[in-house]
Order: structure tokens, then sequence, then C-alpha cells
């Protein structure tokens, strides 16, 4: 195994791992969108540019909820 290859593999499964634990706080929403980010770098790297693009949107829109879900937090009353 190639070290893109292994990178690709780290970053997938992060993105496993993060998105399973979400619901348990808005940290591992941020990790999901880091996760992403490097699937996105995977994907652009190994020359399949559709899937870096899509990882790449799957990153924003993973950074939207995290900063929406801090948002309501900071909004919750104590």
């Amino acid at each position: 195994m190639d070290s893109l290859t292994l990178f690709g593999l780290v970053a997938v499964t992060a993105m496993l791992v993060t998105y399973a634990l979400e619901e348990r706080g808005a940290w591992y929403t941020l990790g999901f969108a880091a996760a992403c980010a490097a699937g996105s770098a995977y994907g652009f790297l190994q020359g399949a540019w559709p899937f870096g693009l899509v990882e790449a949107v799957w990153t924003i829109v993973a950074l939207r909820k995290w900063r929406l879900r801090m948002a309501a937090k900071t909004t919750e009353p104590i």
C-alpha cells in the first residue's frame, strides 16, 4: 500500500467515525469537516477530481452545520 492510498484510507475512515459520532457533540461535526477536507485532497491528489469536488462541497456543508450548532449552543439558556 503506497502512502497516498494510506492517506485516503485514513481520511475515509475518519469521515465514517466522525459522522457516526456527530450527535455526541459539535466537535465531531468539525472533525467530520476536517476529514471531508482530507478526503477532498485525496481525491484531487489521486486524479479523481469529481470525488475531490464532492468532498470539498461536503466540507463546506459540514462547516456550516458546525457553525450553526455552535451558534445554537451559545444562545441556549443556562
